[in-house]
Order: structure tokens, then C-alpha cells, then sequence
């Protein structure tokens, strides 16, 4: 099993509300303006087009905000109502609608996620939730990623490159399952010196690279890094943990 050990890596930052604030505030500022023909524009993500993830974006901004407001009642509840295959038919629906429409709904959804959030107390994160039987802290991690990555995917003018650190590394840590066990892949940042060594107890063939914390995070993460990574090769990825 892959095991990613980071070399001065700082603990991962706990305000996560002032993640969310940062995140709320770039996607907002991309959005200025948007019409009808942008949302029809490709996206970054193979087949969908700015509204497909837009639409996923107002949808799991309610799908996670309403894990937080079960948890503070003591309840879970499941992440979709109906699941995947509910999730999926929404933004089939959702990616149609014109900018007049889908505007102001994401605009609703992300409120509602502003709100949601905002209502968790320091001792509030270890409640459990539904999604992946985890916390309220997975589950706010998880918004967290949705909300940044995303933001990226819309290709509305940010790329990896506005990610925070912070989020980089969680990303490093979260996605170490999508190196293979056949590889002992070290990635070292060529901007802070951190190192990350997945693999190290599979005996498999070294492979060793490095760039910017950005551009190691999105690639990992599946999306094009912005500057280059040298050394390797890379190895292929895995599927999303």
C-alpha cells in the first residue's frame, strides 16, 4: 500500500472556514459577467462543458452544506438524495440552463454553503457524517477540494497555480493511494523544500521528480501542472480515493 511520508510539512491549517471564505471569494470574482456563451465553453474536464461543473459545484456545495447541518442536530444523512445516479441527472438537467438561471442558483448554493459552514464550532468537526462515514472534518475537506479544483476545472482564469499551500499538501496526502505499489515515487517541491515518498515499503522501482507545490499537487490531482515537473518518468495514476 502506497504511504506518503512529507519531509517539513507544516500540520495541516484547521481554520477551514477561512479556506472556504478564500475559495467562496476567487470563484465569486470569476464569475463577474459570465453569459450564456461561456457557460457552453469547454471545461477541463473531458465532455463537460463551464455549466456541467458549475452545475456539480452548486450541487455539492448543498450536498456537503447539509452534512453539516445534520451533524450539528446529531443526525446523518445521506450525501444525495438518490444517490450517484441523482447527483448525475441533476447536472444533466442543470448545465442547460442560461447564465440568468444558473447564476444566481450557484450564487443560492454557495450562500447556503457559506451559512452551513459558518455554523460549525471548533468542537464541532469530529461529529460523524454520512459521506464516506467520516467527520465533519472529511466532509469539509472534501467541499474544500470540490470547491478550489473545480474553480480551476470551470476555466474561468485561475489554474492551480491560486491554490493555496495548504491545500496542496492536503491534496499530496489525500491522493498518495493514486501512485501505484509498483513505484517508489519521491516528489520534491521545488519551491519549499518539502519532499513526499510514496511507496516505500513496496520494494518498487525508484522514481524521482520535482517542481513547484503547485504544479506536483495538480498533477496528481489529474490536471495539467502549469510549469514544468522534471525528473521521472511519472508513473500512470490511479482512480480518485
Amino acid at each position: 500500500m502506497t504511504e506518503p511520508v512529507a519531509t517539513g510539512q507544516a500540520h495541516e491549517d484547521d481554520d477551514l472556514p477561512a479556506a472556504f471564505a478564500a475559495g467562496l471569494a476567487k470563484l465569486r470574482g470569476l464569475l463577474d459577467g459570465l453569459g450564456d456563451e461561456a457557460l457552453r465553453a469547454p471545461s477541463a474536464l473531458p465532455g463537460w462543458t463551464r455549466g456541467h461543473v458549475l452545475t456539480h459545484v452548486e450541487g455539492v456545495a448543498l450536498a456537503l452544506a447539509r452534512q453539516a447541518r445534520y451533524a450539528l442536530r446529531g443526525r446523518t444523512i445521506e450525501v444525495y438524495d438518490g444517490g450517484r445516479a441523482s447527483r448525475d441527472a441533476a447536472i444533466e438537467a442543470g448545465h442547460r440552463r442560461s447564465a440568468a438561471q444558473l447564476g444566481p442558483a450557484l450564487e443560492a448554493a454557495l450562500e447556503e454553503a457559506e451559512a452551513s459552514w459558518a455554523a460549525v464550532r471548533a468542537e464541532d468537526w469530529a461529529r460523524p457524517v454520512a459521506y464516506r462515514g467520516g467527520t465533519l472534518r472529511t466532509a469539509g475537506l472534501a467541499w474544500w477540494r470540490e470547491l478550489e479544483i473545480h474553480t480551476v476545472d470551470a476555466r474561468l482564469g485561475a489554474g492551480p497555480s491560486s491554490w493555496p499551500p495548504r491545500l496542496c499538501t492536503h491534496l499530496l496526502d489525500f491522493l498518495a493511494v493514486r501512485v501505484p505499489d509498483d513505484v517508489v515515487l519521491t516528489l520534491t517541491a521545488v519551491d519549499s523544500g518539502r519532499v513526499w515518498t510514496y511507496g516505500r515499503y513496496g520494494g518498487g522501482a525508484p522514481v524521482a521528480a520535482e517542481g513547484r507545490l503547485t504544479d506536483l499537487a495538480a498533477w496528481l490531482a489529474g490536471r495539467r501542472p502549469e510549469g514544468e515537473i522534471t525528473g521521472g518518468p511519472l508513473p500512470g495514476l490511479g482512480s480518485w480515493p
